[in-house]
């Protein structure tokens, strides 16, 4: 039980990730031609905030998923620390490095979805978020010949549905915490 405890008392950081990938998203929409230097960079600090909150949460969390947790924050800060060592890099390989993360980083969702359920119910978020990241890393490398702005908005979209459902589940988190305090308050264990 205490894992459930400490990702609710947490909640709020799996709601500022959903946030910043929302916050990404909107940037790729509103700026589509960008240049891909601003892509990089704007991935990069994506992926290092991502990826220095997940291994926070992971940090905190006495919980099984705790080691998926931190890999998918490694895989993160990994991701974005190349996107900034080497910004001239091609629209290919960036391609990939977005592709891969987002597989990996999907898989070890969904990893740590299942390993949750037993403690949550509804963990669909979770998964849903997971296998959303993973089919899109296989779009992208299956069809790496998109166009820039093709994958700009690919990129943009899946950013905004991925914050979406990390910021469910925060809320979900959110709402079981109050509901948590609230029967400690009634039953005088508060």
């Amino acid at each position: 039980m205490f894992a459930i405890d400490e990702l609710t008392r947490h909640w709020w950081v799996i709601a500022f990730r959903g946030v910043a990938a929302i916050a990404f998203g909107i940037l790729a929409f509103v700026w589509p031609g960008m240049t891909l230097g601003v892509l990089v960079i704007l991935y990069g600090a994506y992926a290092l905030v991502d990826g220095v909150l997940a291994v926070f949460a992971a940090i905190r969390a006495d919980a099984p998923h705790r080691v998926s947790m931190a890999l998918g924050g490694a895989v993160s800060i990994l991701a974005g620390l190349i996107a900034f060592v080497y910004p001239g890099i091609t629209a290919l390989a960036l391609l990939y490095i977005i592709a891969f993360w987002a597989i990996l980083t999907g898989l070890l969702g969904v990893i740590g979805a299942v390993r949750l359920r037993r403690v949550i119910s509804n963990e669909w978020g979770m998964i849903v978020a997971g296998v959303l990241s993973i089919l899109f890393g296989v779009l992208l490398v299956v069809a790496p010949g998109a166009g820039a702005l093709a994958i700009v908005y690919i990129i943009g979209s899946y950013a905004m549905v991925f914050g979406a459902m990390l910021l469910i589940l925060a809320v979900r988190l959110r709402s079981r915490r109050t509901a948590a305090g609230l029967s400690a308050v009634a039953s005088g264990t508060a």
